[in-house]
């Protein structure tokens, strides 16, 4: 029998297995779409599909820098439980990533998972299928950024669920290890003032003036007021503006331009953060498949 692309089209929806896994099942079984399935099930290929509903909020944070120390790469996968996450593929698999990612500097996630892991290799994509009907749990390589600077990138891993990397012009390794290792703890939303979004300023501005208006005090009392709780906000959400987590007594600005160095951007990631896990109410469910 001819295997159609609409046949193997139907499969993988049926499935969510890979194309080629598809089509080889197809040529195996001559076309017939259930018996196809049923060997894939038999040999794990067809659990990607069960599992990709699941909300997938553990996982890893990598990093892999480049041999001169002016460009890395930062990688987030995410797995269903940290269980998974600290299992020798899925530490692997992520760190197989990262070092793509640093080697091709794919343009985005797509892309990405359209390389092959390891040259020569499956593609990215396949290889977190296969992981997924091995250790039977969803996952997702959810972002990655490339940091490049002409001076250094410092890097510092906080475990292995944050992540940050900092372009450094002057300084020394040290010091971008110092001003990242900050930015873990710190959590600045940008490097200056300039940077910051004027939307959020202005929304910070509708809450102190609502606060300051319940102090009763007069209008031009209440502007200064909203004034200095803003330039406190700044200094706050700016990594320039912040004290140094080592140094509390001097500002990160301060402690560049005692060594002449400036920091060209930077980036955070935290495993999980902004995803919204899902909660199960076991009640809820058993009602649910009583109703039917």
């Amino acid at each position: 029998m001819a295997i159609t692309a609409a046949l193997v089209k139907e499969l993988r929806e049926r499935t969510g297995a890979g194309m080629m896994e598809c089509k080889k099942a197809l040529v195996e079984t001559d076309g017939d779409i259930d018996v196809a399935i049923e060997q894939m099930r038999k040999a794990g290929l067809a659990k990607a599909d069960k599992k990709a509903g699941r909300t997938a909020a553990e996982g890893l944070v990598a990093i892999k820098s480049s041999d001169d120390g002016k460009m890395a790469a930062i990688v987030e996968v995410n797995s269903e439980t940290d269980f998974v996450s600290k299992g020798d593929d899925f530490v692997a698999f992520v760190n197989d990533i990262a070092a793509r990612v640093l080697a091709d500097k794919p343009a985005d996630i797509d892309a990405l998972l359209a390389l092959p892991l390891k040259d020569g290799g499956i593609s990215v994509e396949e290889s977190r299928k296969e992981l997924i009907a091995k250790l039977g749990e969803n996952m997702s390589v959810r972002r990655f950024q490339i940091v490049e600077a002409s001076g250094s990138v410092g890097a510092y891993m906080h475990g292995s669920r944050i992540g940050v990397l900092v372009g450094l012009e002057g300084g020394d390794e040290a010091m971008g290890k110092d001003i990242a290792m900050h930015i873990a703890a710190s959590r600045p939303v940008c490097v200056s003032e300039d940077q910051v979004d004027p939307v959020l300023i202005e929304k910070e501005k509708e809450i102190f003036s609502a606060q300051a208006a319940e102090s009763g005090k007069p209008a031009d009392i209440i502007e200064k007021m909203v004034g200095g709780r803003i330039k406190k906000f700044l200094k706050e959400v700016t990594l320039l503006g912040q004290p140094f987590v080592k140094d509390p007594d001097q500002t990160i600005e301060k402690l560049l331009k005692s060594a002449n160095a400036t920091v060209s951007g930077f980036v955070r990631f935290e495993v999980g953060e902004g995803i919204e896990k899902k909660t199960e109410n076991f009640a809820d469910e058993v009602m649910a498949q009583v109703k039917g």
